[in-house]
């Protein structure tokens, strides 16, 4: 691959370890907007650095999920370091070896999705550590693969989105960089020549409120306000039911709180809420039992093919009573709030997501579905969020179906 165009940031980041200012330096770290380049920079720095330095050693690529480091580093990684290196994975045992003539270095594959993470990377030793993503990933983890890293000149490589400015990473790396002896540098998409200015435009039409703030502004900050303060009634709301596409029912099931449903229509890579269901134990003065749910999901389909009965992963009695009556496919909802808000976020800011005029209840928890400012960490105030569940449920689970949205989501995020 010919590397036509770097800015100044894409190559101190891919090259600093070379440059006298910061050659004695112990890492670097790369935080700011998406598609300002850093992942492509770094991966590709990180290589030459340990294949120049280094000779039958062993290292650590790292992301929150061995699928995303794949997807985002290792697999871009053939095209990038084409014409200097040889790729070669090994699938079954999660690493890549990388040659170039007689020198050959080992690069094992770490998916950092939560604390039992840590014990993953106990008792390997590195020359050198890439974390992907590293916000997203456990502080036990991190701290873990650093401590991984005792070979003599080894270095720490860290890139990220921004997140909260509350977040540990951002109060014990990015505020004390040099105190740590650590390279920091911050990019933004105006830091990447190769990204042309209407996909610019574009890419900051998707994000609005807290997700421009760090995804296109690259700022690490708190979580206020509404979650969605990008939907609008022009842009997402509609009066009409269309008949074409495939059905989902997606179900936030509640004992004592409410339990919400949601008819949603899939055509091609749009979602529309066609119509909804809500019932409210508490204000009624009764509660429903798991068969009277069951009737009511019935009744709530009528004659529409439903395609799948997608569910709140905590309601095990309810979906084993769906599954008992046998004539609804049920499936357990992907369940990453954080990570299904951002992609709901996306689907509404694009436009492809839309609510029919009918679902009151839905239309009125996102204008008061809002972020806990008092929370040390990104969380939703745990009120006025049922149909929301549901709704996140639909989208984030089916991501892989809206296929058009979802691959311009995943390059968004890199």
């Amino acid at each position: 691959m010919q590397y036509k165009t770097l800015s100044d940031k894409q190559l101190a980041a891919m090259l600093w370890w070379s440059m006298d200012v910061y050659k004695d330096l112990d890492g670097v770290l790369c935080d700011g907007s998406v598609r300002s380049g850093k992942t492509m920079s770094m991966s590709v720095g990180f290589v030459l650095w340990s294949m120049s330095r280094y000779r039958n050693q062993t290292f650590a690529l790292c992301g929150k999920t061995i699928e995303a480091l794949r997807r985002n580093v290792v697999n871009p990684l053939r095209t990038w370091l084409e014409g200097l290196f040889t790729v070669r994975e090994h699938r079954a045992q999660n690493y890549i070896e990388i040659f170039c003539g007689d020198t050959v270095n080992r690069y094992y594959l770490f998916g950092g999705k939560d604390e039992s993470s840590a014990a993953l990377i106990q008792g390997i030793t590195l020359a050198g550590v890439l974390l992907d993503e590293v916000a997203l990933m456990p502080r036990s983890f991190v701290e873990q693969a650093l401590a991984r890293c005792s070979v003599a000149g080894s270095k720490f490589w860290f890139n990220c989105n921004p997140e909260s400015s509350e977040h540990w990473f951002y109060r014990e790396w990015v505020q004390k960089a040099k105190e740590k002896r650590v390279l920091h540098l911050h990019l933004t998409m105006d830091d990447n020549p190769s990204l042309d200015e209407a996909v610019k435009r574009r890419h900051e039409r998707l994000y609005s409120g807290v997700f421009y703030d760090r995804y296109i502004r690259g700022l690490w900050c708190v979580a206020e306000g509404l979650v969605y303060p990008m939907f609008d009634k022009e842009k997402n709301v509609t009066k009409e039911h269309m008949t074409f596409g495939d059905y989902y029912i997606a179900i936030d099931y509640g004992t004592i709180n409410p339990t919400a449903m949601g008819l949603w229509r899939i055509d091609g890579d749009t979602v529309t809420m066609e119509k909804e269901y809500y019932y409210d134990g508490r204000a009624q003065k009764k509660q429903k039992t798991d068969e009277e749910y069951y009737a009511d999901l019935e009744a709530f389909a009528g004659s529409v093919p439903i395609v799948q009965v997608i569910i709140d992963p905590s309601a095990a009695s309810f979906r084993e009573c769906i599954r008992r009556h046998g004539k609804f496919r049920v499936k357990d909802a992907k369940n990453d709030v954080l990570d299904g808000i951002r992609y709901t976020a996306s689907m509404i800011a694009s436009g492809k997501l839309k609510i029919h005029e009918s679902c009151e209840n839905t239309l009125r928890e996102l204008g008061v579905y809002a972020w806990d400012s008092k929370a040390t960490e990104d969380k939703v105030i745990k009120a006025n969020d049922h149909s929301m569940d549901q709704m996140r449920y639909l989208c984030y689970t089916m991501r892989h179906r809206l296929k058009a949205q979802h691959g311009e989501y995943e390059l968004l995020m890199r």
